[in-house]
């Protein structure tokens, strides 16, 4: 793996950058950042089968997140290294995988169980406490393209005393790693901790930039910090991490705090909020190509409760016979309406989840190209300040009339 920064904005623009990362050979096509790393349950999306993955737009979709952790119980370690990885047992060879074990969805730090021996975790089977050598014997059966250390990531509301012994558990832990890892830290990620002290997150980014690792997890955000203080929090961290390397975050999924971390400079993002929307029946629907159309004023359902997302479960969508999104490129989009997947919805037949999961993933990658296009030309805190005020007058002019 190697990655570049290809434009960087600075000035209004903030940290934000543009960079590609390269994940095969000469003729592939590079990644460019900032991008989504797609959420997934044993390596595939939670609705869209392998299969299905051929309709969402590449080389954008080729970023897959698996989490170590749901390969606890089956198939064994033994197993999917005789298989031969996550890559030969899925039959996604041009795909690149990112493991991390937080995932944002099932496997959920628990402080509170967290000892010197290893972090725990909230998973579907119960509380299970990972210690570093059995991780990384995970790791190597399961041979993803990136892999983050084991971190303990504490809530924004712990004690000083315990987010230092947090600090000191995660980089034990990354250098225990490192010397168990074959390849030499050379596809592994130093996980960043600190909690919401500007100071300990600042002296953590240090500590493990001196480590010889590939890039960075910045970890312990969505856990209860004010959302006030994350942008410096996030300074803290992206100030202190050399620009030649690559940043990914979990726990910040919405638009707004998603275009928070790219204004700091991180590259990479999970996608459980695709997750939740698709669980609800969600649609997004929120237009994204505000600077080249400056559409600030486009005409939504009457029932729509935000610019964001449309509820197709509502009985207002039985008879509508329009597509989710007029002009949407996707398969949904292109292929079905929004009175069929009401139906599907409201007999509960798994394609309405398939379906949405496909549409919900195409159009946040569409958000995220219009975001590099914006730092490209130079133009990321206009995108930025227009997105957000465009989304405040909606709220506040729904709130009104309600």
């Amino acid at each position: 793996m190697r990655f570049a920064v290809t434009r960087a904005c600075g000035g209004g623009g903030g940290r934000a950058r543009a960079g590609a990362l390269y994940i095969g050979g000469s003729t592939t096509a590079p990644i460019e950042t900032p991008s989504l790393l797609i959420s997934t349950r044993k390596g595939l999306p939670n609705f869209v089968s392998r299969d299905h993955l051929a309709a969402l737009p590449t080389p954008d979709s080729l970023l897959l997140h698996v989490s170590p952790l749901h390969f606890l119980d089956c198939p064994s370690s033994k197993t999917i290294s005789n298989i031969g990885g996550l890559h030969q047992m899925l039959g996604l060879h041009e795909h690149f995988f990112v493991a991390a074990p937080r995932d944002s969805l099932e496997s959920l730090p628990e402080s509170d169980g967290t000892n010197k021996l290893g972090a725990s975790f909230e998973t579907p089977c119960g509380r299970r406490l990972i210690k570093p050598s059995a991780y990384v014997e995970k790791i190597a059966s399961l041979k993803p393209n990136l892999w983050a250390s084991i971190a303990d990531e504490v809530p924004a509301w712990v004690s000083g005393k315990r987010n230092k012994t947090s600090i000191d558990r995660t980089l034990r832990w990354l250098d225990e790693c490192l010397a168990l890892d074959p390849a030499g830290g050379k596809t592994m990620l130093g996980v960043v901790v600190g909690g919401s002290n500007i100071e300990e997150r600042k002296h953590c980014a240090i500590e493990v930039a001196t480590r010889n690792v590939s890039g960075f997890w910045i970890g312990g955000f969505g856990l209860g910090e004010n959302v006030e203080e994350r942008p410096a929090l996030l300074n803290a961290v992206t100030d202190n991490l050399p620009e030649e390397k690559a940043r990914f975050i979990s726990g910040l999924s919405l638009p707004e705090e998603v275009l928070q971390g790219v204004a700091s400079g991180i590259d990479l993002f999970d996608s459980t909020y695709i997750y939740h929307l698709t669980l609800g029946g969600f649609a997004l629907i929120f237009p994204f190509e505000i600077l080249d159309h400056n559409n600030l004023d486009f005409q939504l359902d009457d029932t729509v409760g935000d610019r964001t997302k449309i509820n197709l479960r509502a009985t207002i969508y039985r008879k509508d016979i329009s597509p989710i999104v007029a002009n949407c490129s996707c398969f949904t989009c292109q292929n079905h309406t929004r009175a069929y997947i009401n139906h599907l919805l409201n007999v509960h037949e798994m394609l309405a989840h398939i379906l949405l999961e496909i549409h919900n993933t195409h159009h946040y990658l569409g958000f995220f190209r219009a975001m590099r296009e914006a730092i490209k030309g130079g133009k990321f805190d206009l995108f930025r300040r227009t997105f957000v005020e465009s989304r405040r007058i909606h709220l506040t002019s729904a709130v009104l009339c309600s």
